[in-house]
């Protein structure tokens, strides 16, 4: 019989806290007394819209680069990503002075786009499906040389998203539920190691779209059950779940949620409107749960990641067009 896969643990957790420290942001936690009151509970908002790039890959992306050896990183760093992880990788390949190749789909958003390109990446379109972002990846890999940074599917990068826990927890230290979203799994499980190290008792929570419910299939089922074509607003939560998080999801998860993309477009707005801050659908997921009563908290401590906030200004989800 063949070796289980190693998982994920607290050291690794701990180590890439000390590796990235100086180049992400200890991100804030915000409350309201509005949606407090609105929800029965005590919501704390870890606002990773304020990281670098505006979402928490850029600790995974940031972690995974630097701890690879300096042969292997000079030549060059490839990626497929909707967006977040895409800019995140390019980011750090330019601090490093690297180059980053990155496979995107076609139907990415627009802002997620000039992101990437601000950074200096070179980009590969491909057809907005997980299999052909896939190929696209491996070829260019082939062609390059490069180092595949996995947007969730790699202990570095989990281990680097985890670090969002361990700041909340820290900044928060009596959590009693912890919501965030899920698509690969990368920042849920790395939250997850890390919350059942530091509070064992917390109840951890995945919240998914409707239209892209992978997460929540295959931890019902107990096995991966891929979305053959996620449908959803939430651009950032359309990949299927990863083989390493889902061991650590399976492990420390207590349940995955499903939210509507009526209700992400309204927890998005409402987070707008009350809080002031600019969160995007996939940011919005978590809170989604919270607003819709998806999940019961009855007076609880709650933690909400809040895990991007990278929004197209121009094709806004409320906004009618104008008659033609």
């Amino acid at each position: 019989m063949g070796e289980a896969p190693a998982g994920l643990t607290w050291t690794l957790i701990e180590q890439a806290r000390a590796r990235i420290a100086p180049h992400v942001h200890l991100t804030p936690v915000l409350t309201s007394s509005t949606l407090d009151q609105e929800s029965g509970a005590h919501l704390y908002f870890k606002c990773e819209n304020f990281q670098k790039g505006g979402a928490f890959k850029a600790r995974g992306a940031t972690n995974a680069v630097l701890s690879l050896p300096k042969a292997e990183v000079s030549r060059g760093v490839a990626t497929h990503s909707s967006g977040n992880h895409a800019a995140a990788l390019a980011r750090v390949a330019r601090l490093w002075g690297v180059p980053a190749y990155i496979v995107m789909p076609q139907n990415t958003a627009a802002p997620k786009r000039a992101a990437v390109e601000r950074y200096g990446a070179q980009i590969t379109w491909c057809e907005p499906t997980q299999a052909a972002r896939e190929r696209a990846a491996e070829h260019v890999i082939g062609a390059t040389g490069a180092t595949l940074i996995h947007p969730y599917n790699d202990l570095r990068v989990m281990a680097g998203q985890g670090t969002v826990a361990v700041e909340l927890i820290g900044q928060v230290p009596d959590l009693e539920v912890l919501l965030c979203p899920v698509s690969g799994g990368g920042l849920l499980s790395g939250i997850a190691v890390a919350a059942r190290t530091l509070l064992p008792r917390v109840r951890i929570i995945g919240v998914e779209p409707e239209g892209a419910d992978d997460a929540a299939r295959s931890l019902s089922a107990g096995k991966i059950v891929p979305c053959e074509h996620p449908t959803t607003i939430a651009d950032g939560l359309r990949a299927t779940i990863g083989a390493l998080p889902f061991l650590e999801i399976r492990r420390y998860v207590d349940e995955i949620v499903t939210v509507s993309d009526a209700a992400i477009v309204d927890a998005m707005r409402h987070l707008w409107e009350v809080m002031k801050i600019l969160v995007e659908p996939s940011g919005a997921a978590a809170y989604a749960a919270v607003a819709c009563g998806r999940v019961k908290l009855h007076g609880a401590r709650v933690g909400v990641v809040l895990s991007g906030g990278n929004v197209d200004l121009d094709s806004l989800p409320w906004i009618r067009p104008a008659p033609g």
